[in-house]
C-alpha cells in the first residue's frame, strides 16, 4: 500500500482500432520490467501481447476487453487499462475511463484524428479525464505528425503543444528531439531499452528553436514564474514542467508526443509525461451522492484513513468464482475486512485481494485510497458502490448506451441449451451493454448489442468457453414506437366477481413528448382520484410502454396527462386503477396516429481517395444521407447517416468495393420515422407472427 499518493498514477490506454494502444501496453510494461520478452499483437510467434490474453483477441490482432495491469517507473507506481479501440465494446473504455484519473490519447500518425478518436475523446470529456496524446506509426509510410496536431485543434477543439520533433519520417525515423532539454533522443538495444542523448541533428534546428518557443508561449499561459523566466532569459526544465502539468490537469493543454511503439521509438518520454504532467489521485476532485441526505454531493477525500468508498467498475466470472474489480476513492481495504454494498445494504468479507496484471493475479494484503484491485467471490453488479458501513455513499455509475442490434440465438441440442444459458447469465453480468429476452411470441431468445461484431464475439465465447452450439437468425433491428398527435381518452374498468368488485375510471389525453422516453403527469383535482391511486394508474400506463399495438416494440415519446376519473369506495383498488390505465391507452393509442421509428446510426467511413465514389455510392444505395467529406491527402473520411436495418453485411461490401482497403466505424445517432412503404411491410410481418402464434 502507497502511503504517498502523489506517486501512484492511474491512466488508460485509449484510441481508434488499429492505432498501437496494445503494442504501445507491451513496451510500457517491457521498459519497466513487468515483463521480460516482447510479443506482437499480430506476431508470427502465436503468443500474441500480454494484455490480449483472450484466445480470440490473439486470432483476430483486436482488443475486446479492457485489461487491466501495473508497473513501477522512477518510483511512480502506474494502474494501466488497455482498452479496445472498436466501437462495439465502447462500453469497456467507458467503465474504465470513469475510473481514471488520466489518460493516454493514442493517434495513428497515418490517419490522425479517425472516427473512434472523437468518440473516445468524447468519453473522457464526460468523466473529466486529463490526457497526453502520442502520435504513434511515425514510421509509416505518410506519417504526418503535424497534420494529426492541427486535427487535435481543429477536429477536437484542443490546445495541442508539441514536446518532441520526429528525427526523420516513414523509413528514415530513428529517434526524436525533445524540446524541453534541447537534445536529441535516440533508443538502442534489445527493443530500444537504452535511451541515447546527443546533439540536435543540424538541419532540425531552426525548427526545433521555432517550435520549443511555441511550446514556451504556450506553457506560460500556467505560470507567471515561467513568463518571467522567458523575459529574464532564465528558464529551467523544472519550470517548464510545473507549467506544463498545470494546464495538462486543468485539461486546457495537450502535451504532444511522437514516435513508434513498435519500432521502439519514443515509449521512454511518455511515461516520464505520464509521471510529470498527469494527475496523481490526490490531484483529482472525486464526489460522491450522501444517500442519508437526500443524495446531497458531498466530496471524497483521496485518504487512506478515511472511512472507505470504493467503486466495483468490471467483473468477470472465472471458473473460480465472480472477480470484481474495484477502484478505491477513500480510505482502504485489508484482507478480512468487511465492506457494505450501498445498494443492497448486504455485507461482505474480504477474503481475496489481488492487484491484476492482465489475466495473471497477484495476492496483496491491503490496497488504499488511488489504488485499483480485484475482490473474489463478491455477489455484485458493474456499478456499485462498496463502503465500511459508516457511511452510506453511491458513487454515480457508468453511462451505458443502449443496444442498437439483435439476434435470435438457438440451441443446436439439450447439452447446448444448459449451457446457452449459463453463457448467456455471465455475459449480461459482465457486459451492460449485452442483453437477452425471451421473445413471448416466437420463443425465441433474442440477443442484442452494439454492433454484427459484438453478437459475432459472443457468439463465439459461447462455443468456446462453455461448449454451447448455437445457430443464428437474421439479426432484428430495435425499432421503436411512437405517437404524431395528441389523442384523448375517457376509459371505466368496471368488474364484478360476487363480493367486492373492480372499478376505476381515468380520463385526459396524451401527447407526443420530445425531451424523453415517458412523461406522466396528474391534473387530478378535487380527489375524483384518490392519491393513493395516482401511483397506479402511472404504472399501467409504462406497462403499456415494453409493447406497441403496432409491431410490438418499445413506445418511446410519450407524455400523458391525467385530468379527471372516478372512484368507488368499496371496489376502487390500486389493481382496478392500474387496469383502467391499460385501458385508456389502448383506446387513445390508435387516435394519436401512432408511427414505427428505426434507429439512424452515425457511420464514418475511410477509404483511399481513389475508392471515394464507389464508398460514397454503396452508402446511398442503403438509403443513406452523406453529411461530410473531407479528403487528407491519400485518405478520404466519409461521414454518413444511415438506417441500421440497411446496414447488415456492409463490412463485406464495403471490402470488397475497395479491395479491403476501406474501414468503417457506426455508433447510434437517434430514431427517426420509417418511411410509409416500409412501416406498412413491417405491420404485416407483425401481423403473421401473431398469427403463428396464435396457431
Amino acid at each position: 500500500m502507497l502511503d504517498d499518493l502523489t506517486h501512484i498514477r492511474n491512466i488508460g490506454i485509449s484510441a481508434h482500432i488499429d492505432s498501437g494502444k496494445t503494442t504501445l501496453t507491451e513496451r510500457i510494461l517491457y521498459y519497466t520490467k513487468r515483463i521480460f520478452a516482447v510479443h506482437e499483437v499480430r506476431g508470427k510467434d502465436g503468443v500474441g501481447a500480454k494484455t490480449d490474453s483472450m484466445e480470440l483477441e490473439r486470432e483476430r490482432g483486436i482488443t475486446i476487453s479492457s485489461a487491466a495491469t501495473f508497473c513501477e517507473w522512477k518510483g511512480h507506481t502506474i494502474n494501466i487499462i488497455d482498452t479496445p479501440g472498436h466501437v462495439d465494446f465502447t462500453i469497456e473504455v467507458e467503465r474504465a475511463l470513469r475510473v481514471l484519473d488520466s489518460s493516454i490519447l493514442v493517434l495513428c500518425a497515418v490517419g490522425g484524428v479517425q472516427s473512434q478518436t472523437t468518440t473516445v475523446d468524447r468519453q473522457m470529456n464526460r468523466y473529466k479525464v486529463p490526457r497526453v496524446a502520442f502520435i504513434n506509426k511515425c514510421d509509416r509510410a505518410g506519417a504526418n505528425p503535424y497534420r494529426v496536431v492541427e486535427q487535435l485543434r481543429i477536429r477536437l477543439n484542443h490546445s495541442p503543444v508539441l514536446m518532441q520533433l520526429p528525427i526523420g519520417l516513414e523509413d528514415q525515423f530513428s529517434g526524436v528531439v525533445d524540446l524541453v532539454s534541447m537534445k536529441a533522443l535516440s533508443f538502442g538495444g534489445p527493443f530500444g531499452r537504452e535511451l541515447r542523448e546527443g546533439e540536435i541533428p543540424p538541419h532540425l534546428l531552426d525548427e526545433a528553436i521555432k517550435r520549443r518557443e511555441e511550446m514556451l508561449d504556450a506553457a506560460s499561459m500556467f505560470s507567471d514564474e515561467l513568463m518571467e523566466a522567458i523575459l529574464e532569459d532564465a528558464v529551467t526544465e523544472e519550470l517548464i514542467h510545473q507549467a506544463i502539468r498545470k494546464g495538462t490537469i486543468s485539461r486546457q493543454l495537450t502535451p504532444v508526443f511522437v514516435g513508434s511503439a513498435y519500432k521502439n521509438i519514443g515509449v521512454q518520454p511518455v511515461l516520464d509525461a505520464v509521471t510529470r504532467y498527469l494527475p496523481s489521485p490526490a490531484d483529482v476532485e472525486n464526489s460522491a451522492l450522501d444517500m442519508d441526505h437526500g443524495e446531497k454531493e458531498v466530496m471524497l477525500s483521496s485518504n487512506s484513513d478515511d472511512p472507505l468508498v470504493a467503486l466495483a467498475f468490471k467483473l468477470e466470472v472465472t471458473p473460480y468464482g465472480q472477480l470484481t474489480y474495484l477502484r478505491i476513492y477513500q480510505g482502504s481495504i485489508t484482507k478480512g475486512d468487511d465492506l457494505v454494498n450501498t445498494r443492497t445494504k448486504k455485507r461482505i468479507k474480504v477474503g481475496r485481494l489481488v492487484r491484476m496484471h492482465a489475466d495473471e493475479m497477484e495476492d496483496t494484503t491491503g490496497a488504499g485510497a488511488g489504488d485499483i484491485v480485484a475482490l473474489f467471490g463478491v455477489e455484485c453488479f458493474s456499478g456499485d458502490t462498496f463502503t465500511d458501513g459508516t457511511l452510506n455513499y453511491a458513487l454515480s455509475s457508468i453511462f451505458v448506451p443502449e443496444p442498437v442490434i439483435s439476434l435470435a440465438i438457438s440451441p443446436k441440442d439439450n447439452r447446448s441449451k444448459a449451457n446457452m444459458a449459463k453463457a448467456l447469465n455471465r455475459f449480461i453480468r459482465e457486459d451492460p451493454t449485452f442483453h437477452s429476452k425471451v421473445d413471448q411470441e416466437s420463443s425465441q431468445t433474442i440477443i442484442s448489442g452494439m454492433g454484427e461484431l459484438h453478437l459475432e464475439i459472443y457468439v463465439e465465447r459461447m462455443k468456446r468457453e462453455f461448449g454451447a452450439e448455437v445457430e443464428t437468425g437474421i439479426p432484428e433491428v430495435a425499432y421503436r414506437e411512437a405517437i404524431s398527435r395528441r389523442a384523448e381518452f375517457d376509459y371505466t374498468h368496471k368488474k364484478q366477481t360476487g363480493g367486492a368488485g373492480q372499478y376505476g375510471r381515468v380520463a385526459g389525453f396524451m401527447e407526443p413528448y420530445d425531451e424523453g422516453a415517458y412523461e406522466f403527469r396528474s391534473e387530478v383535482r378535487g380527489g375524483v382520484i384518490p392519491t393513493e391511486f395516482i401511483p397506479a394508474v402511472d404504472k399501467g400506463f409504462q406497462s403499456c410502454l415494453n409493447k406497441g399495438l403496432l409491431i410490438g416494440f418499445p413506445v418511446i415519446g410519450l407524455r400523458v396527462t391525467v385530468n379527471d376519473g372516478h372512484h368507488h369506495v368499496v371496489d376502487s383498488s390500486d389493481r382496478a386503477f392500474m387496469q383502467a390505465a391499460i385501458g385508456a391507452f389502448k383506446q387513445a393509442y390508435g387516435k394519436a396516429r401512432p408511427i414505427i421509428l428505426e434507429p439512424i446510426m452515425r457511420v464514418s467511413v475511410e477509404c483511399p481517395s481513389e475508392f471515394q465514389g464507389n464508398a460514397m455510392s454503396s452508402l446511398n444505395q442503403r438509403r443513406g444521407l452523406i453529411v461530410s467529406s473531407a479528403e487528407d491527402g491519400v485518405f478520404t473520411t466519409i461521414e454518413a447517416e444511415v438506417p441500421l436495418a440497411d446496414m447488415f453485411g456492409y463490412a463485406t461490401t464495403l471490402r470488397s468495393l475497395t479491395k479491403g482497403k476501406a474501414e468503417f466505424t457506426m455508433e447510434f445517432s437517434r430514431y427517426a420515422k420509417v418511411p410509409d412503404a416500409l412501416e406498412e411491410d413491417l405491420k404485416l410481418r407483425y401481423k403473421d407472427k401473431a398469427k403463428k402464434g396464435e396457431a
